[in-house]
C-alpha cells in the first residue's frame, strides 16, 4: 500500500493528502454503512449516510474536474467574467471516486465487509490499476489480498505476467504512439483535411485509442500478475462486434459494468416501461460521457452512443435481422464517427474532420495516376499527395490497413493469456515485443488516459 501511495506521489505529491483524505472519508461512511443502525430521532438512516457519501465523493470529482466547464457556461449564459480556476486535475480522480463509490453502494448493499484501513487503502491504490482501472470491485480483490498463497512466489503467474505486459507495452508504445502521430496532426494542426486525409485522421484515433488504453490495462493485469493477483478483463475485442450493445459488453467492461450496475440499474433499469427503459439507457451514456471528460463533445459522445443503443433496442424488438458483414461495418463506422466527437477539442474540430470524411473539402488522388485517370479531373478529384496534410501518410494509409487486419483476425491479449504456455515460441514473442518497446521508449508517449 505504501509503495502504491509512493508511485501515485511521484508524479505530485500535492496531490497525495487528497487521495488520503478520500480514502479516510469513504472508509468512514462505509464501515457506517455495514453498522446496523437503529433508526430513531438521533441517527441518520443508511440512505441518508449512502447520499451523502455519493453526494461528497462526486462534488471533489465536479471540483477539480469540471468547475471551470461550468464557469465558461455560466459566463456564456450571463455575459459575466467569473475567472477560471484552471486546477490541474488530480491523477487517476475519475477512476478511485468511481471505485469508492461502487463500494458506498456495496456496502449499502451488505455486500462488502471491511474493518482494516490499511486492507481498504490498498484496495483504492494498488498501484498497476490506480492510474486508468480497470474499475474493481472490492469483494473481487479483497479475498485475493488477503490469501495466504498468493504470498508465494507463483513462476508460471510471473512467467505469464511478463508475456502480458511485453504485449501491452508493445501495444502503448509501438502501435498505439505510432497512430498518435496521425491523430494529432490531423486533429489539432491540420487546418483542411481531404477524403483521405480525414479518414486517415479518424481511423488512426480510433486505433490509437484502443491500442493505447487496452495497452495500459495488459500492463496493469500483467504486473498485478507478478503478485499473484488477477484483474478483471477490460477488453475483449471491441472493434470485431456486429451492435452497438456488443460493443459496450467488449470496450471497457468494468466502466460498462458500472454504468450499468450504479446508474441504469437504479434509474429503473428495463423493468418499468419501454419509454424509462430507452430513457435510462440515454441517461446513462450522456452522464458516461460527461465522466469521460468535462466538454460538450464529451457529453455528445455520450448521447450519440445512448441513441445508437436505443435504436438497437427498438430494431431488436421489431425483431429485424442483418448480414453480419453489414451489422460489423454499421457498428465499427459508428464507432469511429463517435470517437470524433471524443478526441475533439473543439467543435470546429470534429465538423473539419467529418466534413472532410464527407468529401466536403476534395477528393485527392496520388499524381502517380494523374495519367491513367485524368478523367476524373471533370468529377472534381485532384491529383497531389494523397495525404500531404497528415505527414508521411501513405505510411499512414499502410498502417490502417494492419491495424484492421490485426483486430479482426488476431486473437487479442487475454485469448492469449487464457491459453498461455511455457513455450519458446510465447518466450521470444515477449522478448522481441519488450526490446523494441524499451528501443522505442526515446519518443514522446503521451498517457492518453490522464485527461479522463
Amino acid at each position: 500500500m505504501f509503495s502504491s501511495l509512493f508511485f501515485y506521489s511521484w508524479w505530485n505529491i500535492a496531490y497525495l493528502p487528497l487521495i488520503l483524505i478520500s480514502m479516510l472519508f469513504n472508509y468512514v461512511i462505509g464501515n457506517s454503512l455495514n453498522k446496523e443502525i437503529k433508526e430513531n430521532k438521533k441517527t441518520f438512516s443508511k440512505k441518508s449516510i449512502l447520499i451523502f457519501g455519493i453526494v461528497a465523493n462526486v462534488s471533489l470529482l465536479g471540483y477539480f474536474k469540471y468547475a471551470d466547464f461550468f464557469i465558461e457556461n455560466f459566463n456564456l449564459m450571463l455575459n459575466s467574467n467569473v475567472n477560471l480556476l484552471h486546477l490541474v486535475l488530480p491523477l487517476a480522480i475519475s477512476f478511485f471516486t468511481f471505485q469508492q463509490i461502487a463500494y458506498l453502494v456495496d456496502s449499502y448493499r451488505q455486500e462488502t465487509k471491511e474493518y482494516d484501513f490499511l486492507n481498504y487503502a490498498l484496495f483504492v491504490t494498488f498501484f498497476p490499476q490506480l492510474i486508468a482501472g480497470p474499475i474493481v470491485h472490492h469483494k473481487e480483490m479483497m479475498p485475493q489480498f488477503a490469501n495466504n498463497r498468493n504470498m508465494v512466489k507463483n513462476y508460471k503467474n510471473i512467467a505469464l505476467g511478463v508475456f502480458i505486459f511485453s504485449l501491452g507495452l508493445f501495444k502503448k508504445v509501438v502501435i498505439a504512439d505510432t497512430f498518435a502521430v496521425w491523430a494529432n496532426t490531423g486533429f489539432d494542426t491540420a487546418i483542411t483535411l481531404n477524403l483521405f486525409e480525414a479518414w486517415a485522421t479518424s481511423l488512426s484515433y480510433t486505433f490509437q485509442l484502443y491500442f493505447d488504453f487496452s495497452g495500459y490495462t495488459d500492463m496493469a493485469i500483467g504486473i498485478s500478475l507478478l503478485f499473484n493477483i488477477k484483474l478483471p478483463i477490460n477488453f475483449n475485442s471491441p472493434y470485431k462486434a456486429r451492435n452497438i450493445q456488443d460493443f459496450w459488453r467488449r470496450w471497457h467492461i468494468t466502466l460498462s459494468r458500472f454504468l450499468r450496475d450504479y446508474i441504469y440499474i437504479p434509474l429503473g433499469g428495463n423493468k418499468i416501461s419501454s419509454f424509462r427503459t430507452y430513457s435510462n439507457l440515454l441517461a446513462t451514456f450522456v452522464i458516461g460521457g460527461f465522466w469521460h471528460g468535462a466538454g460538450w463533445t464529451f457529453l455528445f459522445w455520450g448521447f450519440l452512443h445512448g441513441i445508437a443503443l436505443v435504436i438497437h433496442r427498438l430494431w431488436s424488438n421489431l425483431g429485424f435481422k442483418m448480414w453480419t458483414w453489414l451489422a460489423w461495418f454499421i457498428t465499427f463506422n459508428f464507432v469511429n464517427v463517435a470517437w470524433v466527437f471524443f478526441r475533439a477539442k473543439e467543435w470546429d474540430d470534429a465538423v473539419k474532420v467529418l466534413g472532410g470524411m464527407i468529401g466536403l473539402n476534395g477528393v485527392v488522388i496520388s499524381d502517380k495516376l494523374s495519367n491513367k485517370l485524368a478523367f476524373l479531373v471533370d468529377y472534381g478529384i485532384t491529383f497531389d499527395v494523397v495525404t500531404k496534410h497528415i505527414h508521411s501518410g501513405n505510411k499512414s494509409l499502410t498502417w490502417l490497413l494492419v491495424g484492421i487486419f490485426f483486430i479482426l483476425f488476431f486473437k487479442n491479449s487475454m485469448e492469449k493469456r487464457d491459453s498461455f504456455n511455457l513455450n519458446y515460441k510465447n518466450l521470444f514473442l515477449a522478448f522481441i515485443c519488450f526490446v523494441y518497446s524499451i528501443l522505442c521508449l526515446n519518443k514522446i508517449s503521451e498517457f492518453l488516459y490522464f485527461n479522463f
